[in-house]
């Protein structure tokens, strides 16, 4: 492992970055990471200032994320599928001083930081936007040589729990980050990544940009994933690593046989997963396919567990595998005592020494995920007689579709606001497909008749006012939704009766 500057040294020609939009040599990524530094500097930021990036992928994101990772800023990169207020109350409570935004969304950006008047500092890419500075502009005032007095970024990246806002989760910069070669990356470059998700999540933007480059990989941007291009991005490029999502699998083993065949992946050599469960009939397939070089980790935003190759997999079908050190996962009760093998409880993942995370302007949800250097995400699961970990629940009611996290409030409250509904659940219900997929049970208002047209009407009212990937795909009427003693309702049990 290198540094990126120490890359452009030593094979400054070679591709860092290859994308519809253009491609980065190590040489340029540097430079240009280097004269942003310059540009945000010049513009008053300074050492713990925050940057906030509306972007798809294209090399101009891994210039930002480079740029602040040597000068002291924190970077945090918005899902640019949100909504105007709910991108504006990321970047305000990240408190930003400076955005920088593709002009494919502009108009997102522009109503975002309307929403931070702490934002003075705005620069667009790839074409003009309205009261933004042009990024390119910029880049061409500034030097592009080595920065002299580098002072260590980072980022946070915003997660949910079941309740309320995004929180950012935030760690301190002063410790040198750990860089687990989790991708098998060859010592001397030369290998090539393929990036199928978004750099705003925090897989793709760990696993499938900053890990590659500073093992010195090239890596290959896909704009949308489609699954036949993602083989004909493999065959065309020879990859040699790519990081997926168990929906990636299964869109890829729907494509007719012929298709999957006219395809040579025999160049791959490290399938990296996580994000969400994989059913155990699809991976199955998937190592069938490409082979038994499938790996699997748990983990979250806040922190990594375990992992398991496709070999031990195989052993011990369903398992995400060991913890990565000994101790760096227990299965115990609330107060984080560990149980006996078999039995099931709350997975704790133990926080890197200098490196924990707190939740942004918020101790309370801190302290509640904590049980002394341990913290819990509100996952189930057990260790098997050897120490191999399962899962059996994620956390009570978070919905994972497609490898992104969906939190029902949000959705609950929203159709709370509709004339019609009395009361609303939000579940995920099991897919094939996508993992889960988003069912709201509404209780309607007495008097009011259910129909497939109020059905139709509810789920255009989320899809007008939240992201559509949050919003339900299935709305289904109920008498009267089931609660607990508490006035709670019961979401365990609706989930249970639809499985």
């Amino acid at each position: 492992m290198a540094d990126l500057s120490e890359w452009a040294a030593t094979q400054p020609d070679t591709a860092a970055i290859i994308s519809p939009q253009g491609r980065r040599t190590y040489r340029e990524l540097d430079a240009n990471a280097n004269r942003l530094a310059r540009a945000l500097r010049r513009r008053g930021l300074g050492p713990g200032d925050a940057v906030a990036l509306l972007s798809g992928n294209r090399p101009e994101f891994a210039e930002v994320f480079f740029a602040c990772q040597r000068s002291g800023l924190r970077l945090t990169p918005v899902n640019w599928h949100l909504t105007g207020d709910e991108a504006g109350y990321i970047v305000a409570d990240c408190e930003a001083k400076a955005m920088v935004a593709d002009h494919e969304v502009g108009e997102l950006a522009r109503a975002a930081r309307a929403a931070s008047p702490a934002c003075d500092v705005a620069l667009a890419y790839g074409g003009d936007v309205e009261s933004f500075e042009s990024y390119e502009d910029a880049l061409a005032d500034e030097d592009p040589g080595e920065l002299q007095d580098r002072a260590r970024g980072g980022t946070m990246l915003y997660t949910s729990g079941t309740t309320g806002r995004p929180k950012g989760v935030f760690r301190p910069t002063v410790a040198a980050p750990v860089v687990a070669n989790l991708g098998g990356y060859a010592d001397g470059g030369g290998d090539v990544h393929l990036c199928t998700g978004p750099l705003y999540h925090a897989a793709p933007l760990s696993f499938s940009l900053s890990i590659p480059l500073v093992f010195g990989a090239t890596v290959v941007l896909m704009e949308t994933w489609d699954a036949e291009h993602a083989l004909e991005l493999i065959a065309e490029h020879r990859v040699t690593h790519t990081h997926m999502v168990p929906t990636m699998f299964h869109r890829l083993l729907s494509l007719p046989e012929v298709v999957r065949g006219g395809y040579d992946v025999s160049s791959v050599r490290h399938v990296l997963h996580g994000a969400a469960p994989c059913p155990v009939p699809v991976k199955h397939r998937i190592i069938e396919w490409f082979g038994p070089v499938v790996m699997e980790y748990y983990a979250a935003t806040e922190g990594v567990g375990s992992f398991v190759d496709s070999a031990t997999w195989l052993q011990r079908p369903g398992t995400v595998g060991l913890p990565l050190t000994p101790g760096q996962v227990i299965v115990g009760d609330e107060n984080a005592t560990p149980l006996a093998h078999g039995e099931v409880g709350l997975i704790y993942i133990l926080a890197p020494e200098g490196l924990a995370f707190s939740y942004f302007k918020d101790d309370a949800k801190t302290q509640s995920a904590y049980r002394g250097s341990y913290f819990t995400l509100g996952d189930i699961g057990y260790f098997d007689e050897d120490g191999y970990l399962y899962l059996t629940d994620r956390s009570a009611n978070l919905i994972i579709s497609g490898g992104v996290n969906i939190y029902p409030a949000e959705v609950d409250g929203l159709l709370l606001e509709h004339p019609a509904v009395a009361d609303a659940a939000t579940i995920g219900v099991p897919s094939d497909e996508w993992g889960e997929v988003v069912l709201s049970i509404v209780e309607l208002q007495r008097d009011v008749v259910p129909s497939d047209a109020l059905a139709e009407e509810l789920i255009t009212f989320c899809r007008a006012r939240l992201a559509h990937f949050k919003c339900p795909r299935q709305i289904e009427f109920i008498d009267a939704l089931p609660r607990q003693d508490n006035g709670k309702i019961y979401k365990r049990l609706l989930r249970e009766q639809r499985r």
